[in-house]
């Protein structure tokens, strides 16, 4: 048996993204605190990118788990799926639901005009 999340990416990377500019702090169980600014949510996961270079999640490997929390969400575990220089991709461990995710959009991307239309 495999160690680390059986992930499962390939169908989940055409959900549709909407920009938000959103710091949180994520969890994790060796490093402690990890500190993220979430530039892209859907659904399905988000993208953390970096502020002053290097990556916005030294320390961690593919696979490894934080736990984050989100309004109208709250605590929500997510993987590390990818990571780059300065990105990071992250896929939650279960999809955020319809009603649950418009909320939270409203929440953080207050400018009408970014949000998808529904």
């Amino acid at each position: 048996m495999g160690v680390g999340a059986q992930l499962s990416v390939t169908d989940l990377r055409r959900s549709t993204r909407h920009p938000v500019d959103f710091r949180v702090i994520g969890e994790h169980r060796q490093l402690g605190d990890v500190h993220l600014h979430i530039v892209n949510l859907s659904a399905h996961g988000f993208m953390a990118q970096a502020d002053q270079g290097g990556s916005p999640v030294s320390g961690l490997n593919r696979g490894e788990r934080l736990v984050i929390r989100l309004p109208q969400v709250g605590r929500i575990e997510a993987h590390l799926i990818w990571n780059t220089e300065d990105r990071a991709g992250f896929q939650f461990e279960r999809i955020i639901r319809a009603n649950e995710f418009s909320t939270l959009i409203d929440t953080l991307q207050p400018n009408p005009r970014l949000r998808a239309r529904r």
